[in-house]
Formats: structure tokens, sequence, C-alpha cells
């Protein structure tokens, strides 16, 4: 299940950085005005960065040992989780796309999967 999420959520950080750096306004349908600012543009652009280099230290640690991994996991399980609640808000509150619900669900699942692995690598170094 480690190798799994791992390559899944890298394909996944993946495709959501390059969604931002090359296609930003379609990305943001809904969300981003097809006039926005140039600046406005750059800036999602620059979001982009770092979901590529988390893709690729998921992409990376996917064959690593598991007990070796607990600080990638911990990253990701903040990640994805801290993304999830803001779902949730936007959901919540009616503030968020519609597709915020499918993301809520998505982000949710990743958060779950990487908080169970690393519960699971914890107590597998503790027997």
């Amino acid at each position: 299940m480690l190798k799994l999420t791992l390559t899944f959520s890298a394909f996944y950080l993946a495709a959501v950085g390059i969604g931002l750096m090359f296609f930003p306004l379609e990305f943001g349908v809904g969300a981003v005005p097809a006039d926005a600012s140039p600046q406005l543009i750059a800036l999602i652009r620059l979001l982009g960065g770092p979901f590529l280099g988390i893709a690729t230290l998921n992409w990376l640690s996917r064959k690593q040992e598991p007990f070796a991994l607990r600080h990638v996991l911990l990253a990701n399980l903040i990640g994805f989780g801290a993304v999830a609640l803001n779902d949730l808000w936007g959901v919540a509150s009616g503030e968020a796309r519609e597709i915020a619900k499918i993301f809520l669900v998505i982000h949710w699942l990743f958060a779950g999967a990487f908080a169970f692995m690393m519960r699971t690598k914890r107590q597998s170094v503790h027997q």
C-alpha cells in the first residue's frame, strides 16, 4: 500500500503542478476570471512548482524502506490534511467551486492513507 500511495500521489501532485503551471485559467475555471491579470496568472503558475517538487519526492521515495519514510509520510499527511480541511471549509460554507466536493474526497483519502501508513510504520518499529 505504501508504494502504491506514494506512486498515485506523485502522479496526482504532478498533474496538479502541471495544470497550475501550464493551464492556469483552465485549472482555475470558476475561480479565476477569464480576464485575470498577468500577475494573478504568474502567482497561480508559481504554485505549481512545489507540487512538482513533492511529486518528485514521492516518486523517488516509493521504493525506500518504510522505516526511512516517516518524514515523507508526515509531510504528505500535513499537506493533504491541510488541503482537505480547506476543501471542507469551502464546501461547508458554500464558498468553494462545485468540483471542490470531488477534491475533498480525494484529499481526505490521501490524508487517511498517509495517516494509516504512519501509524502502521510506527507500530512495526515498536514491535
